[in-house]
């Protein structure tokens, strides 16, 4: 039988061995999660992966197959976001694999100074995910029931009346979307230790056009105090025609990338 390779998960930080969890998902095929030490405050988690299974041409044929690889990534995050609690976690890319442990240890400790840095980037920090939409004109926010009334009791002119104000509404709103997200942006940045806003399209998502697509590493002490402002800027911003989605708290996904 060929030997397995090592596949990683995530690189952790911490001041003792991590415990693991029972119960944790695995990749199809492979060996249970363990920890492997590459010193006495840094484990990598990883899997013995059969490579007839999981080697570089078999991936790279399956790469296509989105539905496979939409499994592996929901299995590799989770076992990822199983040390949440860490000091510190470090993501690795889906499907690393190396020819065995010590090559893998070999790898991280060649890289060294950039894992240290990184790890004092992120430590004791989560990730929060924010975007933001801007609802159809006739829309209302979530929550709210949009009272209509009867188009006979309804006379041409104030139909067209009606429909003006609407278009009206919705030009203005567009109009100051750009004002709005950056606003909001700006004062989750201040609360925050770093910020990512991501390029966001014009093409519609979930109801209307994303106007933004952020991402901020929060100090873990100050959760609580995040998760409260962002509640009261999605209640705020959908009295006003936007809705807000929260994602959270993560890993440091987003600022583990140079």
């Amino acid at each position: 039988m060929a030997r397995p390779g090592t596949y990683v998960y995530c690189l952790i930080a911490a001041d003792r061995r991590p415990p693991l969890r029972r119960r944790v998902a695995r990749l199809p095929g492979m060996g249970p999660v363990r920890l492997i030490a590459a010193d006495d405050h840094l484990w990598l988690a990883v899997a013995d992966a059969p490579l007839n299974r999981y080697g570089a041409e078999t991936i790279n044929r399956k790469l296509s197959d989105l539905d496979w690889v939409s499994r592996a990534a929901i299995v590799h995050e989770s076992v990822v976001e199983s040390f949440i609690d860490q000091r510190a976690v470090l993501p690795m890319k889906l499907f690393t694999i190396f020819t065995s442990d010590d090559r893998a240890i070999k790898e991280v400790s060649g890289d060294r100074r950039r894992v240290d840095a990184i790890v004092k980037r992120v430590a004791n920090q989560f990730e929060w995910g924010v975007r933001v939409t801007l609802l159809p004109p006739n829309a209302s926010p979530p929550g709210v029931r949009q009272a209509s009334a009867s188009p006979k009791t309804i006379s041409g002119v104030g139909y067209l009346s009606r429909k003006k104000a609407q278009r009206d509404a919705a030009l203005e709103r567009a109009e100051r979307a750009r004002e709005t997200v950056t606003g909001l942006y700006d004062r989750l940045s201040r609360r925050s230790r770093l910020a990512k806003r991501r390029s966001a399209s014009e093409m519609p998502v979930d109801g209307g056009p994303l106007l933004l697509d952020a991402a901020f590493l929060v100090p873990r002490v100050r959760a609580a105090s995040f998760r409260a402002l962002l509640a009261r800027e999605a209640r705020r911003l959908g009295r006003l025609g936007y809705q807000v989605a929260v994602t959270g708290p993560w890993p440091p996904y987003t600022f583990v990338k140079d």
